[in-house]
């Protein structure tokens, strides 16, 4: 198998030669088909993630087929799936108990404790795959398994009011908008300052306003949203919605939060954050995204470009989400 393996943080990935792993009781070996590049996976690069098991393959918006499977499994070859961030949890702990399986102390996260999708191989555990509607191409559906699926748990947990803001206008951003419009919601999107292309890629997706991040929405909002990690947005964010609103930081890493007067939270104003996915998420966002039906914006990669794709993620390159797919690049590029 070929894999981008990350070594050292802060440092390019580099492409190796592997034996093709084996399945365990309870595992799939998917061969890769697409796998989205995230946000996250920046921040693993970057060595912004605790605790990093050197070294690891990063990527977990991974769409495959089952090429072999352990015992107990209920997966058949053949079948194409999904596999998102949430790669293992305990099931037993009163959160998996709960259906919380996301909070779980002992969960386990693709493409971070567990060998990702910058590969053309991969192992999953079978619990955490989920079946993908046939409408979707497999680069389609890439992004539908991070982007997709933890802005819906961030949209779910904003509430129900009518004016949306979301701050940082990337691959989540531009699936959770579709849903949002779709919902009967008006869509505030708010950019870098001065990056007209992302504002206007969010009114193409039916935004009913975008601007600059320091600027003020025409209205006050009953939820926002961030998905750019930075810290300094949690304020305004909460000086942009009314009293009872909702503040959701929906990403795994943030700069600090600076500090704010009291007045920004009091009026029953709620700040919280959203911790991964659960698989009713999955279950839920799967069979609403073809029913929008949601649209994906992608541009592809080779696999062996990697390293292009996470740069042009850093410096805002990108309208929508960043795909590897898994043919062998020819052209003498590395």
């Amino acid at each position: 198998m070929r894999a981008m393996v990350l070594r050292q943080p802060g440092q390019a990935l580099v492409m190796e030669r592997r034996d093709d792993p084996q399945p365990g009781p309870g595992q799939v070996l998917l061969r890769v088909l697409a796998c989205a590049v995230c946000r996250t996976d920046l921040h693993l690069v970057d060595g912004e993630l605790p605790d990093i098991p050197l070294p690891v393959i990063p990527g977990h918006e991974i769409v495959g087929e089952v090429i072999a499977t352990g015992s107990d499994v209920h997966w058949k070859p053949g079948q194409r799936l999904g596999v998102p961030w949430l790669g293992f949890a305990c099931g037993h702990c009163g959160f998996c108990d709960e259906h919380r399986e996301n909070l779980c102390d002992q969960a386990r996260f693709t493409g971070y404790q567990l060998d990702g999708g910058f590969a053309d191989r991969v192992i999953a555990d079978q619990r955490f795959c989920f079946q993908l509607d046939p409408a979707y191409g497999d680069v389609e559906a890439a992004p539908l398994l991070c982007a997709g699926l933890i802005g819906y748990r961030a949209l779910t947990m904003a509430g129900e009011g009518s004016e949306l803001g979301i701050y940082g206008f990337g691959a989540a951003a531009h699936i959770v908008a579709q849903v949002a419009v779709w919902q009967g919601r008006r869509v505030y999107a708010f950019t870098r300052p001065g990056d007209t292309q992302a504002q206007t890629f969010a009114r193409e997706l039916g935004a009913h306003w975008a601007g600059d991040s320091d600027q003020s929405a025409p209205v006050l909002l009953d939820a926002a949203i961030i998905f750019a990690p930075v810290g300094d947005l949690v304020p305004k964010a909460l000086a942009a919605v009314r009293k009872g609103g909702t503040v959701v930081c929906g990403g795994i890493h943030m700069s600090d939060i600076p500090g704010f007067p009291y007045r920004l939270m009091w009026g029953e104003r709620v700040l919280r954050s959203v911790a991964n996915l659960t698989r009713r998420d999955a279950v839920d966002f799967l069979e609403m995204a073809p029913k929008i039906p949601i649209r994906t914006r992608t541009v592809t990669y080779p696999l062996e470009h990697a390293n292009e794709a996470l740069a042009d993620l850093r410096h805002g390159r990108l309208s929508g989400a960043a795909v590897l797919t898994m043919e062998p690049d020819h052209s003498g590029v590395s």
